[in-house]
């Protein structure tokens, strides 16, 4: 009998990789009511707060009327935060429960590590952009002015908020200093980068600080795609999510080929 002879896997693992890419895609679609109609609810509750509070105060901004300006913050807020919650969760339960090392002995260089956690996310968080989209449609009006932006911004957005996840859950060491980062750099980046308002309504000091803020770019460029408007140069906002993508795809390739506190 001739012994089996080990495969040969080549420059990628395209099988490794799908494999790790489809246990991160069906770990968050098991928990689908937590993990895409919870947000849709969340979503819908916003902007029934926004719109009956400021609704009449605020009937346009940016020359829309105030729910179409708000539709597309709402649904870049819950991308943000979904795509992050996605790969910290992910990390943070395989090192506490200590099945790190089933992601970890298999063939899977850095590289491939990094990006089937980081796809995994991403893909939750555009699953949760189109049913939070198609939800708010029923209730607001809302079209499509420019298509390939709205695609790159939630995309990059997915993307670079996963890796910011992933860099969490391997640095963190329990639960607690994850809700950390979320509470006090997730979110308060995310509300406060013109999710509900425009930063041409703010005072000239703040409106330069708001342009120091990652996130205002994917929002202001998510919204341009749907209203035609941006507070900003869409140049710079390319530039500015391109560039954290890749800083954040060079941090977290580095903390997996070193085993940075996953393998101690």
């Amino acid at each position: 009998m001739i012994p089996p002879r080990p495969r040969a896997i080549g420059p990628v693992n395209w099988m490794g990789l799908a494999t790790h890419l489809d246990k991160e895609i069906r770990r968050f679609l098991k928990v689908g009511l937590q993990t895409l109609l919870a947000p849709v609810v969340t979503t819908l509750l916003f902007l029934a707060i926004f719109t009956l509070a400021l609704g009449r105060a605020m009937e346009t901004v940016a020359g829309v009327p105030f729910v179409e300006f708000l539709a597309p913050g709402l649904i870049m807020m819950a991308v943000i935060q979904n795509s992050f919650a996605n790969t910290a969760t992910s990390l943070m339960s395989a090192k506490i429960q200590g099945n790190i090392v089933d992601v970890l002995m298999p063939p899977l260089n850095a590289a491939e590590l990094t990006f089937g956690f980081a796809v995994g996310g991403a893909v939750r968080g555009v699953m949760v952009a189109i049913c939070v989209g198609l939800a708010i449609w029923l209730f607001a009006p809302m079209r499509l002015h420019a298509p390939a932006l709205v695609a790159f911004h939630v995309i990059g957005a997915a993307m670079l908020l996963s890796m910011l996840g992933l860099a969490t859950g391997i640095v963190c060491e329990k639960f607690d200093h994850q809700a950390s980062v979320s509470n006090f750099v997730v979110m308060p980046l995310s509300f406060l980068s013109g999710t509900f308002y425009s930063i041409d309504r703010l005072p000239p000091f703040w409106q330069e600080v708001a342009l120091y803020n990652p996130f205002f770019y994917m929002i202001d460029g998510f919204r341009y795609g749907f209203i035609g408007h941006a507070d900003a140069s869409l140049a710079v906002g390319i530039a500015v999510v391109c560039a954290l993508n890749a800083a954040m795809w060079a941090a977290c390739h580095i903390m997996f080929a070193t085993g940075y506190r996953l393998k101690s």
